[in-house]
């Protein structure tokens, strides 16, 4: 039984309907990403993060399909592993070049890149975007990130755009994408 037409948030237009029911990998930058960019450090130097919970349900969404997930930081810091044990993600850290990690990946799993879509949000993250069929960034990113994605999400990065992101995939996969 299909479920009800799904809308986005805005008109993505037919060619995405494809690129998206075609996604087998997603790529996700962290810092930006799965958070609004906010670190809080307390007198320690402990770091913390505020993260969109909802993301966790996207995710899953997306496993039950068979779509791969993982994050690629260039930090490496503990907080996204343990946000990254907790959603059942794949977490590859310390990464210098993201486009490379992500080749990396989808080489491991047989995926061919166009198959592949990255989120990111800075300008570190411009060849990852330069290396997938399906680029995009989230919606308060850096601008000079824009001329390489095809979709700006409308939420902002650690206020549900993972989740806006999964849902569209979820949503194309499902044929109850309204575009």
């Amino acid at each position: 039984m299909k479920s009800a037409i799904y809308q986005p948030p805005q008109t993505l237009g037919p060619i995405y309907n494809s690129l998206l029911s075609a996604i087998r990998v997603v790529a996700f930058d962290f810092d930006g990403v799965f958070t609004d960019n906010t670190v809080y450090v307390d007198q320690n130097g402990m770091e913390s993060v505020r993260c969109w919970r909802s993301d966790g349900i996207g995710l899953a969404r997306l496993n039950g399909l068979g779509v791969r997930t993982v994050i690629l930081s260039t930090e490496e810091n503990p907080v996204v592993s343990v946000r990254a044990k907790k959603l059942k993600t794949e977490c590859r850290q310390g990464i210098v070049d993201k486009a490379e990690a992500i080749i990396e990946f989808c080489n491991e799993l047989g995926v061919e890149l166009q198959q592949a879509m990255f989120v990111g949000n800075d300008v570190n993250d411009i060849p990852a975007l330069k290396s997938v069929g399906l680029p995009i960034a989230v919606f308060d990113a850096h601008l000079e990130i824009l001329p390489y994605v095809l979709y700006r999400t409308v939420s902002k990065g650690g206020q549900g755009a993972v989740r806006e992101v999964c849902d569209l995939i979820f949503h194309a996969k499902q044929g109850t994408l309204n575009i």
